[in-house]
């Protein structure tokens, strides 16, 4: 894509020699021509028309002539219907050789060029744009080029004047400023006081950028613009053609004007009063607008000090979605939560006493799992945090999708954990759910009033048992067995906030890596398990009841006396068989032996090795990696969303609550409107007899067509955001250096005259041209004249 000067460096382009003796003779570098032959790509170019400043020759002199008929150029060549200009403007719209030689002469501040163009070539359309959607007047503004813009103000019915002086005023070019001023359009004030949002109502480009609008903001006039850049002299100048900055009216005025604009865009009206205010407070219009600046600027601050009252701006919202707070905010409600974990067991602890956490007391009418299956307030908070972590989960899950958030292990621990709670908590409600049943069958007999003296059915009967003669799959054992592993859990997410702290994160890190090791030790340590856990058990099998022990007499007592074996835990009699069968436990004491060996003094000790060899090579990048999962932690609040802590997030906001009423409404006049056209196409079909193959084959066009033609909505939205980093880009280059500005101007003015210079060049060279075909004619007609006079 190439570029214009405003927005950054043009592509690079190596010149063509001239060819012959007579071009070689004046050879420059200040002649950087255009290929006539070959374009940028290589592709074959039409021939240059010949008009005007470009005439053609023929005969001995076509070396002068294809030089007379390039241009000069810097860079390269812009061209607006080839590569990403597409972002910019329409496929269709492609500017002529004529058009892109009439806008980079008006960009480079050729002025001869501008000028004989313009004279000269009558069918030019000096409105026509580049691939950013620019016309002369803004790129001849936009590069300070005085005298083409008093060129270009002359022809009429030229557009974006209004645009162009904004530039300028934003610019500071102050005699430019002062020549679009003189145009006809700012006659006796006009247009002064209508901003680029007026101007579009009306459907007039005059403030427009592009035909997507202006670039400024919408509700900014010249004055105001001038006055927020702190141009003294553009704003004497303004005030002195009639402008002035209107006053906003009262924040409570209830005018069909005001009512309008906050109906149709708050947003937009309450930044058009500050762009008003901040102009009414500008220095530059203080002291040149009125008699007593001073009293107007003490009248203008206690104004604004009443403003600043009824309007506040609230910052909560600001600071609640910064990263760090969503962070500190998250960690403190996990903390919260971890300490609901801790103080619903404290009421069991050993000399502890907190607040009652109980729902029901004792009656003579009560069973016994009432109880201690319903759930107390602290259950009841600790329910309200797993469901506000469920949502957050969910959330997380359908804005990343599913193979995004599996990717991560953390969110792995947090869907493990949450599951686990959720399996929990539905064991004890079915518990609750059919201790509540037996209950409602005691209720409902009036004769029962103590429990301990009649004989309760065997339905009823089981939920008054102590806990000793329970079921072992009883939902509540069930429930507080799976209630064990998630608080396990939960305090193992600790580790996922640990890398924020610069003492714990890199022990965490190091931890963390040798995990892997671990894994692959696992891999051997399963393998030697099981080979001596199935052997042992096939070993000892027959043997239920002849042993000292129930050790290898089963898989279960094989696995355990294997497992704490490694611990030392286990016994050596294990092995050892009641009856006089030698042959058997002398194999089990040679494979019992194996074992150990194998297992405690082999594979741990090198477990122990491989955990300490990578541990060391951890440590000495642990500060890299340390560093690098901060980040990461960092990065994860970065994202948008899941501003409120749980269980905060539980609570329906006001805009997701108003979100959702847009969304109905959509869904509910999408439905109408399908049905209402679902009813005009019956009733044409029932009028004219609808084929249905040409529907089909409609509807498979329409796809198509759908398929090669993206939404223009899209397209629109693309090309201004792109657009938009385009001229952000520009603003910030020209702010990096103090002295940008000053060597663009030099250099501007260095380029225009060496334009300027070259075409009286050029034009000295084909008047030389012209003298010498002449004296060569003389010259060939004297011989003539002699052999006649002969």
């Amino acid at each position: 894509m190439s570029q214009s000067p405003a927005f950054g460096p043009r592509r690079g382009g190596s010149p063509r020699g001239a060819v012959g003796a007579g071009a070689r003779c004046n050879e420059s570098q200040d002649y950087l021509l255009m290929d006539s032959e070959l374009g940028e790509d290589g592709c074959p170019q039409a021939p240059l028309p010949c008009y005007g400043y470009y005439p053609c020759f023929r005969g001995s002199d076509n070396r002068l002539a294809h030089r007379r008929q390039t241009v000069l150029r810097e860079k390269g060549r812009r061209l607006a219907n080839r590569g990403p200009a597409y972002m910019f403007s329409d496929r269709s719209t492609s500017l002529s050789i004529e058009e892109e030689r009439f806008l980079d002469a008006a960009e480079y501040g050729n002025v001869p060029v501008v000028r004989k163009m313009l004279e000269e070539c009558h069918s030019l359309n000096v409105n026509c744009v580049d691939y950013m959607g620019q016309n002369a007047l803004q790129l001849a503004v936009a590069n300070e080029h005085l005298e083409i813009t008093e060129l270009l103000l002359k022809k009429e019915n030229l557009s974006r004047v209004g645009d162009a002086l904004l530039l300028a005023i934003s610019k500071g070019y102050v005699r430019i400023v002062e020549a679009i001023l003189s145009h006809p359009a700012f006659a006796e004030g006009k247009r002064l006081a209508t901003s680029p949002s007026q101007s579009e109502l009306q459907q007039d480009d005059f403030y427009a950028y592009d035909e997507d609008g202006t670039r400024f903001s919408h509700d900014v006039t010249p004055i105001i613009l001038a006055a927020h850049c702190q141009e003294y002299e553009i704003v004497h100048t303004l005030l002195r053609k009639g402008a002035r900055i209107e006053r906003p009216h009262d924040y409570f005025c209830k005018c069909n004007d005001c009512n309008q604009k906050q109906k149709h865009d708050s947003f937009s009206h309450s930044r058009s009063r500050i762009n008003a205010y901040k102009g009414l407070a500008s220095p530059a219009y203080l002291s040149l607008s009125s008699e007593d600046p001073v009293m107007t600027a003490l009248e203008l601050s206690n104004e604004l000090a009443v403003l600043a009252n009824i309007e506040k701006e609230f910052k909560m919202g600001k600071i609640m979605r910064g990263p760090f707070m969503k962070f500190v905010a998250h960690a403190a409600s996990f903390t919260i939560f971890l300490g609901l974990l801790v103080m619903n067991a404290a009421d069991r602890f050993e000399g502890t006493k907190l607040l009652p956490n109980e729902t029901s007391t004792d009656n003579a009418k009560q069973l016994f799992r009432m109880k201690t299956s319903c759930f107390s307030w602290m259950e009841m908070l600790i329910i309200s945090w797993v469901i506000g972590m469920i949502w957050a989960e969910c959330k997380e899950i359908w804005t990343q999708g599913p193979k995004e958030y599996l990717f991560e292990l953390w969110n792995m621990l947090d869907f493990g954990m949450l599951a686990i709670f959720a399996a929990s908590f539905i064991a004890r409600f079915m518990a609750f759910w059919h201790a509540s049943k037996a209950q409602s069958i005691i209720d409902a007999n009036d004769t029962l009033k103590d429990l301990t003296k009649v004989t309760l059915g065997d339905n009823v009967k089981y939920y008054n048992l102590a806990r000793i003669k329970w079921d072992p799959s009883d939902p509540q054992i069930i429930s507080e067995g799976l209630y064990a592993i998630a608080v396990v859990l939960s305090f193992s997410r600790i580790a996922y906030i640990l890398p924020a702290n610069e003492s714990f994160g890199p022990l965490q890190i190091s931890l963390g890596r040798t995990v892997k090791d671990i894994f692959k030790f696992m891999v051997i340590f399963i393998m030697v398990f099981v080979a001596f856990m199935i052997g042992m058990f096939n070993l000892y099998s027959y043997y239920i009841g002849a042993k000292q022990n129930e050790a290898f007499t089963t898989v279960e007592e094989s696995f355990k006396t294997l497992f704490w074996a490694i611990f030392g835990l286990s016994e050596v009699k294990s092995v050892v068989i009641n009856y006089n069968h030698k042959f058997i436990e002398n194999i089990g004491y040679v494979l019992y032996g194996v074992y150990n060996v194998t297992m405690v003094i082999v594979l741990l000790n090198m477990l122990i090795a491989m955990i300490n060899s990578s541990f060391q090579e951890i440590e000495d990048d642990a500060d890299v990696e340390w560093k690098f999962a901060r980040a990461k932690l960092w990065f994860s609040y970065f994202e948008e969303g899941r501003t409120l802590p749980v269980p905060f997030n539980l609570v329906p906001s006001p805009k997701s609550l108003f979100y959702l009423l847009l969304k109905l409404k959509k869904w509910i006049s999408e439905l109408f409107q399908g049905h209402k056209k679902g009813f005009q196409e019956d009733a044409e079909m029932n009028k004219v007899g609808y084929n249905k193959q040409p529907s089909v084959r409609s509807s498979e066009d329409f796809r198509f067509n759908s398929f090669n033609n993206p939404p223009r909505q899209y397209q629109k939205i693309m090309k201004r955001l792109i657009k938009r980093y385009v001229l952000q880009a520009q603003i910030d280059k020209e702010s990096d250096e103090v002295n940008e500005g000053e060597l663009k101007e030099i250099k501007q003015d260095i380029s225009s005259l060496r334009y300027e210079l070259l075409e009286e060049k050029s034009q000295n060279t084909e008047d030389l041209a012209e003298l010498i075909r002449e004296l060569g004619e003389k010259l060939s007609m004297e011989p003539n004249q002699e052999e006649t006079n002969r």
